[in-house]
């Protein structure tokens, strides 16, 4: 059996601090780790490089500009990768679970992967009460509309890579994991959830270290699930 060729998106915004270490415990089944700046104000872009990541930059600030960024230099590709993984930047991951994520897309056929963090693996304080909150509000309305079993909007995931081009993914900023969530269910595709650990982060979160952030984070959110909703 040929290994497949998996490659990582790493969203990056001001991370010179985090990457190096996200970096370096990304396991050797990956082939390629492709960091996008996202217009970091720090050295972001020259710590990744140096620990060995391929650097894009993307000036346009927002989640999903940065993986859509990610997309466009694969596509630019002669060989296209078998699987996709996307990885926060902040070190808050643990990126040798990748080998977990990863498993059922490659040894049971299975689409979608999301690296769910479960209270019990969860370090205290590592989700703010309104992350916590809003992902519970966001897999509720899910399961409400669409009878899904997401548990967690958690951005560690993996997705074959044919899959993720027929999302068609379009969302710029907050909306990039939901919009991810809300296509694989009305797509049918097989999807599953993996526990993971998760910790507290290296710095400040850009999202939910900030009123305004949390505040967009769940319009956006709402308004992908609801869209949804109504197109049924």
């Amino acid at each position: 059996m040929i290994a497949p060729l998996v490659k990582v998106i790493i969203p990056a915004y001001n991370e010179e601090k985090a990457i190096v270490h996200v970096i370096h415990e990304i396991p050797d089944l990956v082939s390629e780790i492709i960091v996008v700046d996202n217009n970091s104000s720090d050295d972001t872009s020259t710590v990744a490089k140096a620990a060995g990541a391929t650097v894009l930059f993307e000036p346009r600030k927002g989640y999903g500009y940065a993986c859509l960024k990610g997309m466009e230099y694969l596509e630019k590709q002669a060989e296209k990768p078998n699987v996709i993984v996307f990885l926060d930047g902040d070190y808050s991951d643990y990126p040798e679970e990748m080998v977990q994520i990863v498993a059922p897309i490659i040894e049971r056929n299975v689409d979608f992967v999301i690296g769910a963090r479960v209270k019990q693996l969860r370090e205290k304080g590592a989700m703010t009460p309104q992350q916590i909150f809003g992902n519970a509000l966001a897999t509720f309305l899910m399961k409400l509309f669409f009878k899904a079993k997401f548990t967690d909007l958690g951005p560690f995931r993996a997705i074959k890579y044919e899959k993720l081009i027929a999302l068609q993914m379009k969302d710029k900023t907050y909306g990039w994991t939901v919009e991810m969530q809300l296509k694989v269910l009305k797509q049918k595709m097989a999807y599953i959830e993996i526990p993971v650990r998760y910790k507290n982060r290296i710095g400040v979160s850009k999202v939910s270290g900030t009123v305004k952030g949390t505040i967009m984070a769940g319009i956006k959110i709402i308004g992908w699930i609801l869209k949804y909703s109504l197109k049924k």
